[in-house]
C-alpha cells in the first residue's frame, strides 16, 4: 500500500511543474578538477547519481518504545539469568516502575524528543556515555579491523600499501565532502533495487519524500550523519567529560614511526589530492628522516592510552608551552587521520599464530599510536594493514563502509606498485610538506609519560587472546540447512559458556538503528529462555539424544533470535529506552527508580559475553577488549567456507582458552544434531 502510494506521488511530481524545482539533483555531476595531471576520476572514488545526503531530510525518526513493551522485553531478557525467586522479586520491581516512575519519565523524554526533531532521543545521552567515561580508550573502547593481505608482493610492501590506502581514503573523503559518495542503502532485493533504474528514480525524487519512495523499491536508506566525523576529528581529553573537535578543511595527515610524529601534506592548496608518486615520496621521506633517529625517548602517543582525567591534566600542562599547543591543536588534532608505520622489530602476521600481531595492533606498546584520532591506519612492516578507531563519534556502519571501500579499491585499482617506489629518485620533494613535530618535554611530562606507559604495559600483559577456526560450519552449510548463521553462532556461545562455566550470563550483541535519523545502536540479548531450554535439554545426563527434538529447539532459537534482531533494528529493543529514562531522571533531578539498583538490571548490564559480528569480504581478523574485567570480548564471523571467533580475556578473569575449547565442542555438537536430524 505504502509502496504504491509512494510511486503514484512520485509520478505526479515528475509529470508536473514541481520536477523543474530540482535542477541540481537532475543535473548532478562530478565537477572536473585538476591536480598534478589527475582529473576528477582521480579526485573522487565515486560519482554517485544520487547525492550522498539525499535521504537525510526524509529519514524517519527513532521511535520511543511503549513503556509496557519495554518492561515486558526486559523481563523476558533477564529471566534466564535469575532464579525463580529472583525473577519473582524482579517482576514486582518492574510492575512498580511501570506504574509509578516510568510514565512521568517517559513523558519528559517524549517532550524533549518533540523539541529536538533534528536528532534522535538516544543521540545526546549516548555521546555523553562515551565522552564522560574516564577509563582508557585502548582495550575498553577502540576496536580493531585487520585487512586481508594483498596476495601480490608488488602491492604488499609497507610504503606501497600505506600510500594506496591513504589515496583511497582521501578519494573516499573527497567523494563524501562533495556529495558524490553513494548513499548507504540496505537493499532487500539488490537485483531489483540496486540498479540504474532505481538511481534514476531516486535522483529525480524530492529529498523530503526520498526515503519513503525508496521503501517502495524495498530499499532502505541508512543514516549517514556519522560519516562527516570519519576524518579530521579528534577526541580531546578534559576533566570529567571529553569533547570532539573537527577540522574537515585540513590538508595533512599525521604519520607516526618509532613514536616520532610527522605532519605530511596530502592535499594541495586547492584541496585536491596530491599525485600518487608525490604522496609515496613524502612517506619515503618520513622513513628517511626517521631512520637516523632512535625510538622516541618520550613518545607522546602513550598519553592517549591513559585514564582520561589523567590525560586531561597532563595535556593541560603540555599545552602550557606555546610550541606544544600549536603542534597539538594544529598538526595533530586537525590531521585528517593518523597513519602508524611499524618497524622490523614489531610483530608481523603469522597465519598459524595471529595473536602477537593482533595484540600489538589492538593496543600494543602504545608508543606508536594516537588513540584519540577518529581513524588510524596501522601498517605492519610486512604490509599487513588495519584500522583502529576511536568509538565515541560513530559506530561500525560508517567505519565498515569506509573499510570495505578502500580495501576494494586498493585490491582492484591500486595507484602504486613497487616499481613506483624504485623510480622515486626522479621525484623532487618539497621538504616543507613533511614536518617533524618536536615537542618541548619537561620533567613533569617525562614523569607522566613514564607513569602511563607502566600502567598500559601492565594492562596489556594481563590480556589473553585465543582464536578458533572451524571448517565444518559455514554460510553455505547454514543456507543449505535453512539456518540463520548469526543465530547459530550466538547459540554456540551460550552452549560453550554453559559447558565451560555452568551458568548463563549477561550477553551483548550490538544491532544498528541506522535506518533512523541519528540512530546509533540497540542491544540484542542472545541469552534467552529459548537458548537456555536448548542448552539444558542437550546437556541432560541421558544415554540417547532425540536429535529431531533438539533440531526443533534450534529452529525455535533461530526464529526468536530473528524476532529480537528485527525489533532491535526497528528501535524496539529495551536497553536504549531504559538507558534514556535513567538519563532523563538524572537531568531532571528525579530520584533514581529502584529498577536501576535491582540485581536483575545490574546482572543483565554486566556483560560477561560481549560480541560483535565481523562480516566482510575485506576482513582478515577483528578484535576488541572485554567489556568487564572478568568478561570475554568475542569477535566472530561466518564465511563461505568456515566460521571462527577471536576471544579476548584478562588473566585474572574468565578463561578465554577454556571458552574456546568449549566452543569447538559446542560447534561439534550442533553440527551433529543438524546431521542426525535430517
Amino acid at each position: 500500500m505504502l509502496g504504491q502510494l509512494a510511486r503514484n506521488k512520485l509520478t505526479i511530481l515528475l509529470k508536473g511543474k514541481l520536477a523543474a524545482t530540482y535542477p541540481n539533483i537532475v543535473k548532478l555531476r562530478c565537477l572536473a578538477t585538476q591536480s598534478s595531471g589527475y582529473s576528477d576520476n582521480y579526485q573522487y572514488m565515486q560519482c554517485s547519481k544520487v547525492p550522498t545526503m539525499h535521504f537525510q531530510k526524509s529519514l524517519p525518526r527513532l521511535p520511543i518504545p511503549e513503556v509496557e513493551k519495554t518492561c515486558e522485553r526486559f523481563l523476558k531478557a533477564v529471566q534466564p539469568l535469575l532464579s525463580p525467586a529472583e525473577f519473582a522479586d524482579t517482576e514486582k520491581i518492574v510492575l512498580s516502575f511501570k506504574n509509578q516512575e516510568a510514565p512521568e519519565l517517559n513523558s519528559l523524554l517524549k517532550a524533549k524528543d518533540e523539541n529536538n526533531k533534528h536528532t534522535s532521543y538516544i543521540s545526546e545521552p549516548w555521546f555523553d556515555m562515551y565522552l564522560k567515561d574516564r577509563i582508557p580508550l585502548p582495550l575498553n573502547y577502540n576496536p580493531l579491523l585487520v585487512f586481508k593481505s594483498d596476495t601480490r608482493p608488488e602491492y604488499q610492501h609497507q610504503l606501497i600499501r600505506a600510500a594506496n590506502l591513504i589515496i583511497s581514503s582521501l578519494r573516499f573523503w573527497r567523494s563524501l565532502l562533495d556529495d558524490h559518495l553513494e548513499p548507504e542503502v540496505f537493499h532487500m532485493n539488490p537485483k531489483k533495487s540496486d540498479t540504474e533504474s532505481y538511481r534514476r528514480w531516486m535522483r529525480l525524487t524530492p529529498q523530503v519524500v526520498a526515503t519513503y519512495v525508496s521503501y517502495a523499491f524495498k530499499a532502505y536508506p541508512l543514516d549517514m550523519s556519522q560519516y562527516e566525523r570519519l576524518f579530521g576529528t579528534s577526541r580531546i581529553p578534559e576533566v570529567d567529560k571529553d569533547r570532539l573537535v573537527q577540522n574537515p578543511n585540513s590538508k595533512h595527515i599525521m604519520v607516526m614511526r618509532r613514536g616520532n610524529i610527522y605532519a605530511v601534506e596530502v592535499l594541495d592548496s586547492q584541496g585536491n589530492i596530491e599525485s600518487p608518486k608525490e604522496i609515496l615520496a613524502r612517506l619515503k621521506m618520513v622513513v628517511k628522516l626517521d631512520e637516523p633517529k632512535p625510538t622516541a625517548a618520550m613518545p607522546l602517543g602513550v598519553l592517549t592510552a591513559a585514564n582520561r582525567n589523567e590525560w586531561a591534566e597532563i595535556r593541560s600542562h603540555l599545552v602550557s608551552h606555546q610550541r606544544n599547543n600549536d603542534l597539538l591543536t594544529k598538526q595533530i588534532d586537525n590531521a585528517l587521520f593518523c597513519v602508524c608505520l611499524d618497524t622490523p622489530e614489531d610483530p608481523v602476521y603469522d597465519d598459524n599464530n595471529p595473536v602477537p600481531l593482533l595484540n600489538h595492533f589492538l593496543a600494543g606498546k602504545a608508543t606508536n599510536r594516537w588513540f584519540d584520532k577518529s581513524v588510524s591506519l596501522l601498517l605492519g612492516n610486512d604490509g599487513t594493514a588495519a584500522v583502529n578507531f576511536e568509538h565515541s563519534w560513530g559506530d561500525g556502519v560508517a567505519v565498515l563502509r569506509y573499510f570495505n571501500e578502500i580495501y576494494k579499491e586498493t585490491i582492484n585499482k591500486p595507484f602504486l606498485s613497487i616499481q613506483d617506489l624504485q623510480s622515486l629518485s626522479s621525484v623532487a620533494i618539497d621538504s616543507s610538506k613533511v614536518r617533524s613535530l618536536s615537542f618541548e618535554i619537561d620533567d613533569k611530562l617525562r614523569a607522566g609519560i613514564d607513569s602511563v606507559q607502566r600502567k598500559h604495559d601492565a594492562n596489556i600483559k594481563s590480556l589473553n587472546m585465543n582464536f578458533l577456526r572451524y571448517p565444518h560450519l559455514c554460510k553455505e552449510s547454514c543456507k543449505r540447512d535453512r539456518l540463520s548463521p548469526d543465530s547459530i553462532m550466538q547459540l554456540s556461545f551460550q552452549l560453550a559458556f554453559k559447558q565451560a562455566f555452568n551458568k548463563y550470563v549477561g550477553t551483548y550483541e550490538s544491532c544498528s538503528t541506522a535506518a533512523f535519523k541519528h540512530g546509533r545502536t540497540e542491544t540484542m540479548r542472545p541469552c534467552t529462555n529459548k537458548t537456555k531450554e536448548f542448552c539444558e535439554t542437550l546437556l541432560k545426563p541421558q544415554t540417547e539424544k532425540d536429535f529431531k527434538h533438539l533440531r526443533m529447539l534450534i529452529d525455535q532459537c533461530s526464529t526468536y533470535h530473528g524476532q529480537l534482531t528485527k525489533e532491535a533494528a526497528m528501535g524496539q529493543g529495551f536497553d536504549r529506552h531504559l538507558f534514556a529514562l535513567r538519563h532523563t531522571a538524572e537531568i531532571n533531578d528525579r530520584p533514581l527508580p529502584q529498577l536501576y539498583n535491582s540485581e536483575a538490571y545490574k546482572r543483565i548490564n554486566y556483560n560477561i559475553i560481549s560480541t560483535s559480528t565481523l562480516g566482510s569480504e575485506a576482513l582478515l581478523l577483528g578484535a576488541f577488549g572485554p567489556v568487564v574485567r572478568d568478561g570475554l570480548g568475542i569477535g566472530y564471523s561466518m564465511q563461505s567456507d568456515k566460521c571462527g571467533a577471536f576471544v579476548t580475556s584478562y588473566k585474572d578473569g574468565c578463561s578465554g582458552l577454556e571458552f574456546i575449547n568449549s566452543l569447538e565442542k559446542a560447534f561439534d555438537r550442533i553440527c551433529k544434531i543438524i546431521a542426525e536430524s535430517k
